[in-house]
């Protein structure tokens, strides 16, 4: 999985405002590419550490017999100063890449043989995100 965006329009992103997280996702509600997604029941940030910790537990657990549809991307960095820098010289340097994820959004979708070794998957995927998630199926 990729950790950061190829082309940015600006070098440095302002940090998300708090307001950003108080919205709920409309749109991305069901599952479109896969049978089981996990569907977050807050707001958060989540970083690329966490994401590729879900992924590849998904991954562990399935062993080549699902598909991962990851539905969000890490496109905002966080810059951080060194420690003991003196005021001013400028905006610090990229510490970490992370997406906002509004409640009721897709983390990620799966698409497997075995529904009860998907959701088994998914639970350990689960334990790897600092947000509470829902376990959601595809109803078609």
């Amino acid at each position: 999985m990729k950790q950061n965006p190829s082309r940015i329009k600006y070098k440095k992103n302002h940090k998300p405002s708090a307001s950003v997280l108080y919205l709920v996702e409309n749109k991305n509600v069901l599952p479109i590419n896969g049978q089981y997604a996990i569907r977050s029941t807050e707001n958060s940030r989540l970083t690329y550490n966490q994401l590729e910790a879900c992924r590849r537990s998904i991954r562990r657990s399935l062993k080549k017999q699902g598909i991962i549809y990851i539905r969000i991307f890490t496109n905002i960095s966080l810059t951080k100063k060194a420690l003991a820098t003196r005021m001013g010289k400028g905006k610090g340097n990229h510490s970490q890449w992370i997406a906002c994820i509004k409640k009721g959004q897709l983390i990620c979708e799966v698409i497997g043989k075995n529904n009860y070794k998907v959701e088994q998957a998914l639970l350990e995927a689960s334990y790897k995100l600092p947000i509470k998630v829902r376990i959601s199926k595809n109803i078609f």
